[in-house]
């Protein structure tokens, strides 16, 4: 059954209906593409948030494409692709507990 979850990017809150169980799969996408648009948008680089939509998302694409051609070739890339992505989540909730305290 599908539910409503909210997901905040760049400030502003979405709300997309999920199953239950892919909820954190959906949370996960959402910070993701958060932290792609936000350094986007501080790099300066960038004006609007139509532009860093599409900027994030063919970044997204681009790194989608890059690991699949690698998938299986070469498991110490994919380990590390995992980890780079481990990173950035752990970056983007410390970040977030900071703004909370």
């Amino acid at each position: 059954m599908s539910s409503p979850v909210t997901v905040n990017i760049l400030g502003k809150e979405y709300q997309i209906a999920c199953p239950e169980e892919e909820k954190e799969a959906l949370m996960s996408s959402a910070r993701l593409v958060h932290d792609n648009m936000k350094k986007i948008r501080d790099s300066g680089k960038v004006v609007g948030v139509d532009r860093i939509a599409v900027m994030a998302a063919l970044n997204l694409a681009h790194e989608l494409i890059v690991f699949q051609h690698d998938e299986g070739h070469d498991m110490e890339k994919v380990n590390n692709k995992i980890m780079q992505l481990k990173e950035r989540v752990s970056a983007f909730l410390d970040e977030d507990r900071q703004l909370e305290l």
